[in-house]
C-alpha cells in the first residue's frame, strides 16, 4: 500500500512529470494508492479544477483515510517525538494517517517527512 503526499497528489497531474509516471506505474501494478484526510484537503484547497480531482480520485483505490482518534494520537506521538516544530503539524498528521495504515508513504518533499522516520514512518524512495 502506497500512501499519497499531497505534492503526489498534485503534481501527478503534470504529463511526464516523476509523480505522474509512478502513479501511472503503481496503478497499472495493481498497487493500492490511498491519501490521507489531510493531504487530501490541502490537494482540495487548490486551487483545482473539478476534472483534476475526478482524475486523481481514480486513481485512489484505497481511497481517502479517515483521521480519528487513532490517527491522531500518533501525529500527536509524532509530533511531540520530533521536537514540536510547527511547520511539522499537517505533515505528522499525513504521516500518522500512513503509519497507522500500515503504508509507505510517497513523497517529493522527503526532507520534510525525515524526521518521522524513525518513529515507523516509510517513505518510498
Amino acid at each position: 500500500m502506497i500512501c499519497l503526499d499531497t505534492n503526489y497528489l498534485v503534481r501527478g497531474l503534470v504529463k511526464g512529470s516523476k509523480e505522474s509516471t509512478d502513479l501511472v506505474q503503481w496503478y497499472q501494478s495493481n498497487e493500492l494508492l490511498m491519501s490521507a484526510a489531510p493531504a487530501w484537503y490541502e490537494f482540495l484547497c487548490g486551487p483545482v479544477a473539478s476534472r483534476h480531482i475526478q482524475i486523481v480520485r481514480g486513481f485512489l483505490a484505497g481511497g481517502v483515510i479517515s483521521f480519528e482518534e487513532v490517527q491522531a494520537i500518533e501525529a500527536a506521538r509524532l509530533f511531540n517525538a520530533v521536537g514540536r516544530t510547527r511547520r511539522l503539524r499537517t505533515d505528522a498528521m499525513i504521516a500518522a494517517t500512513a503509519i497507522v495504515a500500515g503504508a509507505r508513504l510517497a513523497t517529493s518533499n522527503a526532507e520534510d517527512f525525515k524526521a518521522f522516520v524513525p518513529h515507523g514512518l516509510t517513505i518510498v524512495q
